[in-house]
């Protein structure tokens, strides 16, 4: 999990872990970290050789390629790898599944249980 304190969020960093940790919480090839800095420079720190990034709209297209050709600056043996979601959830974005979450709205179809129990006890608050 990458820390960015220029961002603003919801949860705060030992909640982000949490939601994380038990949404994986059964899948044995799975380990979560926290890291603040360089996604490329944490990657070659636990030897990693790929990042793998998310595309849901074309607009998201032009950073992620930006970071990818920065990255490949940095550490030229490390490659990005962009996947695209189900074409039925790429309109979705964390702020989206906020709102509606913060208004009642049902999200049990786009997020965990353990995100939408957090997300409704963070709102009930």
């Amino acid at each position: 999990m990458a820390v960015n304190s220029a961002k603003s969020t919801l949860f705060n960093d030992d909640e982000r872990m949490e939601m994380i940790q038990r949404v994986v919480k059964d899948m044995n090839n799975v380990k979560v970290m926290q890291f603040s800095g360089l996604v490329v420079d944490f990657a070659r720190q636990v030897s990693a050789s790929v990042i793998i990034r998310g595309l849901r709209a074309v607009s998201d297209f032009e950073y992620e390629f930006q970071m990818a050709l920065m990255n490949r600056k940095q550490e030229p043996k490390i490659d990005t790898v962009f996947l695209m979601p189900d074409e039925k959830y790429t309109y979705l974005s964390s702020s989206i599944v906020r709102e509606v979450a913060q208004h009642g709205g049902k999200i049990e179809c786009f997020v965990p249980t353990v995100v939408k129990e957090m997300l409704a006890n963070k709102f009930a608050k």
